[in-house]
């Protein structure tokens, strides 16, 4: 027998074991020069997880920064505006692992302006590392990195006060700084918070216990990492997979292509499709190495059904308990990401799961202090501020309560006309619609579609008409294709836009091109509010 062969059975064992392995997604967080890259530099160089050509370009960035010892944080921070400046402006993704427990850190940025970097890496994070600087104390970038893990659903919690050994490894020191922030940690409903007083540069309470610190008793920041008990991401919901795309290969198969986001799924289970409320069943979850027996989250798969439904992107396939909240309007909190404050009277398009739609604010029912955690009244919301809003969708969406399910209870708003994220929201209910007496004003119209009523006459060609109607369909407006004028006005007065099949065409011949001069024309006039933004044929 060769020595391939005889290593095969060994080398089969130990991806047996790797796969074996569960996996901890953690953040690291606080205000800025906590020492947060540097943690991370600590954790991965004295658990033997970096390369030593990484280590070998870490010490000469070191030497031309005139650092003269190895600076941990250059194990993370890469880009080249972060090691001129010493600090970190992305999140930095790193992987490593241990012989019980496979890590990806999700480093985060300590300026109050990348809040919204922040907020991106702690929305997938099984736990937080908040560090506080001994020598400082609970700054206002540390309660509102607590705060916003908390809004996002993060389980677990270390508080880590880092440079202890720039206060003598006092005592005093690190017991004040926990009692202060485990008070206010309790009151954004954080409970059981592990505090561990450690040195990220000299390496006390990192990955060793330090003999520096002999009053702490507890375990090392790692052996923590690897011993925490990582709570199942089951969501409180069922089955959950909206729709991304139809997979029609041949006049033989139809299949719907999606990310299960919760619960699994079968052949032979029963599964409501919305918004048509229209039931199947699981025929197959093909995939190119053979049919699935089951799937579950967060697997990307194609569902076949047993019937032929008329299913769409966006559409929402779920069993289960819970129902899922169908309303286009709803509470929710946000966290504010923009330069450009949150204005109510703009207009914002909102992408939930797989689906792009307008939106506006209608109210903003108050704003954090994050501070003191009061709710303050505002009639805006500006950069990094949070607060608690009141949404109206374009059409209705198929939700859970951000507690029940991270996945299709959030959503982002993005500023139309710059394509930018402006905020990161975590639906809390839905709210009933508002009953109004009398008969629906333009103003409400306008406010409901972001346009008014107006014919709009596009040539004789069918399918520059029927381009045209998709394309603004798709946006959330109200339009219709008509041969004939004399219905044209009553659909103006209703606050429709007539799209009339008429005269002789001055467009290109392209249909999509002219769909876009068309509704840039609209856009002009000032029919139309925003531009059109969306996008089609995104993949999984």
């Amino acid at each position: 027998m060769s020595a391939a062969a005889d290593a095969l059975p060994a080398f089969e064992q130990f991806l047996a074991q790797e796969h074996g392995k569960d996996l901890l997604r953690f953040l690291t967080c606080g205000s800025v020069d906590d020492g947060k890259s540097t943690l991370i530099g600590r954790l991965l160089y004295d658990s033997r997880n970096v390369f030593e050509d990484q280590v070998q370009a870490a010490a000469k960035a070191s030497r031309n920064r005139s650092a003269g010892a190895l600076d941990l944080s250059l194990l993370t921070d890469g880009l080249r505006a972060e090691r001129e400046q010493g600090i970190t402006i992305d999140v930095a993704y790193r992987y490593f692992a241990t012989a019980y427990r496979k890590f990806i850190i999700a480093d985060a940025p300590g300026h109050e302006q990348y809040t919204r970097n922040m907020a991106t890496g702690a929305s997938t994070a099984d736990l937080a590392i908040i560090l506080i600087d001994a020598r400082h104390g609970v700054l206002a970038q540390s309660r509102r990195h607590a705060y916003i893990c908390s809004l996002l659903g993060i389980p677990h919690y270390v508080v880590a006060v880092n440079k202890m050994d720039l206060v003598g490894y006092d005592r005093e020191v690190f017991d004040r700084i926990r009692e202060q922030f485990s008070t206010f940690l309790e009151s954004v409903g954080v409970h059981g918070a592990y505090f561990l007083p450690l040195s990220a540069l000299a390496g006390d309470n990192v990955v060793q216990r330090s003999s520096n610190l002999p009053w702490f008793r507890g375990p090392s920041l790692l052996e923590h990492l690897e011993s925490v008990v990582i709570d199942a991401h089951e969501a409180d919901t069922g089955f959950r997979m909206a729709v991304q795309r139809v997979v029609r290969p041949d006049d033989g198969f139809r299949g719907y292509a999606g990310r299960i986001v919760s619960g699994s799924v079968r052949p032979g289970d029963e599964v409501i499709v919305l918004p048509s409320g229209l039931k199947s069943r699981v025929k197959r979850i093909p995939t190119f190495d053979g049919d699935l027996q089951a799937a579950f989250a967060p697997m990307a798969v194609t569902i076949a059904l047993e019937d032929q439904l008329d299913i769409s992107r966006g559409d929402l396939l779920y069993s289960g308990r819970p129902k899922p909240h169908v309303a286009g309007r709803f509470e929710a909190q946000v966290v504010w990401m923009d330069a450009r404050p949150l204005d109510p009277r703009r207009r914002y398009l909102l992408k939930h799961t797989t689906q792009t739609v307008a939106a506006e604010v209608t109210a903003i029912r108050h704003r954090v202090n994050i501070h003191t955690l009061e709710q303050e009244r505002a009639e805006f919301l500006d950069m990094n501020a949070i607060g608690v809003v009141e949404l109206l969708a374009a059409k209705p969406l198929f939700f859970d309560q951000y507690a029940r399910n991270r996945a299709t209870g959030s959503f982002i708003l993005i500023d139309p006309e710059t394509n930018a994220t402006s905020g990161a929201g975590m639906i809390l209910q839905p709210v009933a619609a508002v009953q109004r007496a009398g008969p629906v004003t333009a103003a409400e119209r306008i406010a409901r579609w972001g346009h008014r009523g107006a014919i709009v006459r596009v040539g004789i060609r069918p399918a520059l008409a029927h381009a045209v109607e998709r394309k603004l369909f798709e946006r959330g407006c109200a339009v219709v294709v008509l041969e004939q004028e004399e219905a044209a006005e009553a659909f103006k007065r209703a606050g429709v836009l007539a799209l009339i099949v008429h005269g002789e065409p001055d467009l290109p011949d392209d249909d999509f091109a002219a769909a876009e001069e068309v509704i840039r024309g609209l856009e002009a006039q000032g029919i139309l509010r925003t531009k059109d933004l969306l996008t089609e044929g995104e993949g999984i």
